[in-house]
């Protein structure tokens, strides 16, 4: 599902090449939950980006779904994503003119084959499974830090999308709403087949998912590759 080698990426910092990503390689099968840990600035967030299609990197490949992504036009990396990704970005990234259902609701009518009738039970059904059905009509200025999380993680999932990436996707909640969406994430790999990457600072929910779900593997990005911590 996800096939990446040698992998590259270099910043500038005051003025002098800063190697962030030299050389990452790897594999995530298809069902397969697979999180990334390491320090602060270890690049986690930057190969995320890459791996789904948001960054360019200066040298390597990145297959998903088959696809050689970077060899795509910009339009056709578009429309994959649309088609085959979600995205819980730990900045939540909510539209804030929408409220909480309305923000699944778009990107169910965007991206779904969802008959446009059922979307609105499916956008509330979702939200309701995260402990969200007092939030449904609220903004994002009306709601807590955890809680545009979740929205988040639920328009996320809204589509069944066959690639889920997760940047921190549980950094701003508490620990039993933590283990909901990590439920739901293990879930979406078991039940929907969803292949599932995400960056983590919390070895407690790597411990968590592996046991809820053999398929849990845990890695850890050390500035210049990724290991078996």
């Amino acid at each position: 599902m996800i096939r990446v080698r040698d992998v590259v990426m270099r910043l500038s910092s005051g003025g002098r090449p800063l190697t962030i990503l030299d050389g990452v390689t790897l594999d995530v099968a298809a069902g397969e939950v697979c999180a990334i840990t390491g320090p602060s600035g270890s690049g986690k967030s930057t190969l995320l980006a890459i791996l789904s299609g948001l960054l360019r990197p200066d040298a390597g490949d990145v297959w998903l779904l088959g696809q050689p992504l970077w060899q795509l036009t910009e339009p056709e990396r578009e429309a994959f994503r649309l088609r085959h990704c979600g995205f819980i970005f730990q900045a939540f990234n909510l539209f804030p003119a929408l409220t909480a259902q309305q923000q699944l609701e778009i990107a169910l009518e965007w991206a779904s084959e969802v008959p446009p009738a059922e979307i609105p039970a499916r956008a509330r059904e979702r939200l309701e499974t995260l402990g969200l059905t007092e939030q449904l009509h609220l903004r994002p200025t009306e709601l807590s830090g955890g809680e545009q999380q979740r929205v988040a993680v639920a328009r996320a999932m809204a589509k069944c999308p066959a690639l889920l990436f997760g940047d921190e996707p549980t950094a701003a909640l508490d620990w039993d709403n933590a283990q909901l969406v990590l439920d739901l994430l293990v879930r979406a790999a078991g039940e929907d087949g969803s292949t599932v990457l995400a960056v983590t600072h919390d070895e407690r929910l790597i411990l968590r998912a592996r046991e809820l779900y053999p398929q849990t593997r845990a890695l850890r990005l050390d500035n210049r590759d990724l290991v078996e911590p």
